[in-house]
């Protein structure tokens, strides 16, 4: 079950992937000194996935005048999203769920879907400074998009 606005977000240590090597992303270093926008999706690489990637790339200036920081999670390694970020000119991180841990707390982890077990849902996810879900989303289909104008109203 998704995460319910009013909730305390559940923190996590997710990786990320730069020239300059791996490194943590930790929610709770956020919290206290911006919103967070977490955007899961699928798979790396998909049409709708890069679609949606794209689309925030090229309105980011928009959730850094909220105070934002936006972050993509999925459950590809932390190296495909690496190579997606670099092809699609990315500018804001993709987080590497490899585990699952982290969609599974967040309540957005698929049982089965097209034969894979354990892949994120396209899901939406705004945390406030204080550390709580303020915006919660999630479909059971991957071609839909969040309400990016409903998501940056609640920031």
């Amino acid at each position: 079950m998704t995460l319910e606005i009013g909730t305390k977000a559940p923190d996590f240590t997710l990786k990320t992937k730069t020239p300059d090597g791996l490194s943590d992303v930790k929610l709770s270093e956020y919290i206290g000194q911006n919103s967070v926008v977490l955007l899961f999706f699928p798979f790396a690489f998909t049409g709708v996935c890069t679609t949606e990637a794209c689309s925030v790339r090229d309105d980011l200036s928009s959730y850094e005048s909220l105070n934002a920081k936006v972050f993509g999670i999925s459950v590809d390694s932390p190296f495909a999203q690496e190579v997606m970020s670099n092809n699609e000119n990315l500018n804001f991180p993709l987080l590497s769920d490899f585990n699952k841990t982290t969609s599974s707390d967040y309540g957005v982890l698929y049982d089965e879907f097209i034969g894979f077990s354990g892949v994120s849902k396209r899901a939406a996810f705004v945390i406030s400074k204080e550390g709580n879900v303020v915006y919660a989303w999630s479909s059971d289909d991957p071609k839909q998009l969040p309400d990016f104008d409903s998501l940056k109203a609640a920031i």
